[in-house]
């Protein structure tokens, strides 16, 4: 048996969630993938998947062989990579998160050139606002924003960019441009709700404001406050990012300029408790390079 191949195995149904799916990842047939973790079974003398109506799942057992094995895997492709030399290019598979909005403007656009760098590899991204559990789904890298609910993450910061009170010219012409922070009373926001919320803080010189505003509408995903703001539907707090496009071309502009609010960082976050590998370290050090020329 082949130690090693039989992990990679083991590692695509557990991450699959079926014989059927690891058999296509792996170009084989789903027979071959079931023998292949029956006799890992056996080897290792221990139950390693349970099958119930959600398909298979791993027990006690198999959950701690699958962080292993693939830690197992992630060493020997680094060895693999190290013997060969870097200038080889990276193989094999890497999976990668990001918040959708974020990956459509900034992150999908340059994936072409990163594969084209690396032919030997194949990317899986997960587009995602939540910040799920990166081990749980089997993510080697994710691009998350803002602050970090777990300080156990290995992390690195990408990049740091502005927020801003914006809204298109359409709106503003219809409810007036506010003034001061204050005014914003008056005016609708529409709200994301892994943001800020309706409590927006800003800081001038030695200056500090509160607003709570006003809000009919409240999105949980970025992609709906963009539709929104961009059907005039009321103003609201947001990144640079997230209307990078918009703000070149003026279908939004920012108000309440002389205000400042808490910057946004982007981070890089790796799995807690596994280094980072040769691939993910690769990807971030192209796409810092990429979105900061």
């Amino acid at each position: 048996m082949d130690r090693l191949a039989s992990m990679e195995t083991f590692i695509r149904v557990v991450e699959t969630g079926s014989f059927s799916g690891a058999a296509r990842q792996l170009r084989v047939g789903q027979p071959a993938v079931s023998k292949t973790v029956a006799q890992l079974e056996n080897y290792l003398g221990v139950k390693l998947l349970t099958r119930s109506t959600r398909g298979l799942t791993p027990t006690e057992a198999g959950l701690g062989y699958f962080e292993r094995a693939k830690r197992a895997i992630e060493e020997a492709d680094e060895a693999e990579l190290a013997a060969r030399g870097a200038g080889t290019g990276l193989k094999g598979r890497l999976r990668v998160c990001a918040a959708v909005t974020f990956a459509r403007i900034h992150l999908i656009p340059l994936l072409p050139q990163f594969l084209a760098q690396h032919p030997d590899l194949d990317l899986e991204v997960v587009l995602d606002d939540r910040q799920i559990d990166l081990v749980q789904e089997g993510i080697d890298l994710a691009l998350r924003m803002g602050k970090l609910l777990d300080s156990a993450l290995t992390v690195r910061r990408i990049a740091r960019c502005k927020r801003l009170v914006l809204g298109t010219p359409e709106y503003f012409e219809r409810a007036g441009t506010p003034a001061t922070p204050a005014d914003l009373s008056k005016h609708q926001a529409v709200v994301y709700l892994q943001g800020e919320g309706s409590i927006w803080s800003f800081r001038r010189d030695s200056s500090e404001a509160a607003v709570k505003v006003q809000s009919r509408l409240k999105v949980t995903a970025a992609e709906g406050v963009r539709a929104a703001v961009l059907a005039h539907a009321g103003l609201t707090i947001s990144s640079e990012w997230m209307f990078t496009p918009e703000l070149r071309s003026g279908a939004v502009r920012a108000v309440l300029s002389e205000w400042s609010l808490p910057p946004l960082d982007l981070w890089a976050v790796f799995p807690t408790g596994r280094a980072a590998t040769a691939k993910a370290r690769t990807f971030v050090d192209f796409f810092e390079r990429s979105f900061n020329p």
